[in-house]
């Protein structure tokens, strides 16, 4: 049949069309599963503009966000002895530091920096919960002293935000011991009458909250941010009852006085650039 040879015209596919579309163009919000384009995603600073909800962010997108320009001046990471336990559980530890190293591309959890905030100096560390969920270790701890240290010396204030599942276990007592080495750099801030501002972001447990994170001159939370010593599941399995729904939550502790500003993300530079304006007014 002479109609089957007869050419007929192809049909357009839109395979190009597909191709072209760039891949994660929309974002799903863990919370409300709101569909977030990309650009309004990064508009709001990794934060659901639906229902609010704050997603991580890394050390050096805090510093974008948080210094004039995205300028300033990265602090070395210390060198301490990375193994000195020669731990092993289900693998060595010195392979897991390779591996969250390669994952990460950071030396360790915390990163420092200086530069200005609204044309006030300012030293800012910052945890990093990709790495190790932000534990705290002996390098976590000598990068701290190291940056309230530089903070005494400039005579600027001193902001850290913390992230963080507590005490790095492949450490043991050494880790246990940045508890103590931290505060006493709390203790340098406040002799120099130097701001000391903490900002609590999700989440953040264990040794953390148990010591330097709980003494600054002011504490701030992200909106929403979990914060705590023991895990809800460990409380409520250890009391056997149920807890409230926002138990642990920055809400939930600014209504109990541990924390004593909430905000949205979109807020913390200018928020922390006020605190920072009159804790210095006040320390003089």
């Amino acid at each position: 049949m002479s109609w089957i040879k007869k050419d007929r015209p192809k049909i357009k596919t839109s395979s190009t069309e597909i191709k072209d579309v760039p891949e994660n163009l929309w974002i799903s919000c863990p919370k409300c599963g709101e569909m977030v384009h990309h650009k309004d995603f990064k508009k709001f600073q990794n934060s659901c503009p639906k229902c609010g909800y704050h997603m991580m962010l890394t050390p050096v997108e805090r510093f974008d966000i948080l210094f004039d320009d995205s300028k300033y001046k990265a602090l070395p990471h210390p060198e301490v002895k990375e193994d000195p336990l020669k731990f092993t559980d289900l693998k060595k530890y010195s392979d897991r530091l390779a591996q969250q190293r390669a994952k990460t591309g950071e030396k360790d959890v915390i990163k420092s920096a200086i530069g200005k905030l609204n044309g006030q100096e300012a030293v800012i560390s910052v945890f990093d919960f990709r790495f190790m969920a932000g534990s705290m270790g002996v390098a976590t701890g000598e990068a701290l002293v190291q940056a309230m240290k530089l903070a005494v010396s400039k005579k600027v204030p001193f902001v850290v935000l913390t992230a963080s599942g507590g005490a790095r276990m492949q450490e043991s007592v050494l880790s246990l011991m940045q508890m103590v080495r931290t505060t006493v750099g709390v203790n340098m801030l406040d002799e120099a009458k130097l701001p000391y501002i903490v900002v609590f972001t999700d989440p953040t447990y264990g040794g953390v909250p148990a010591s330097f994170a709980m003494v600054g001159d002011i504490h701030i939370a992200e909106k929403g941010a979990r914060i705590g010593f023991a895990g809800r599941r460990v409380i409520e399995e250890t009391n056997r009852e149920k807890l409230p729904k926002e138990f642990q939550t920055a809400e939930f502790l600014k209504e109990k006085g541990m924390v004593d500003i909430v905000i949205d993300r979109q807020d913390m530079k200018s928020t922390l650039s006020n605190v920072m304006s009159l804790l210095l007014k006040a320390k003089k």
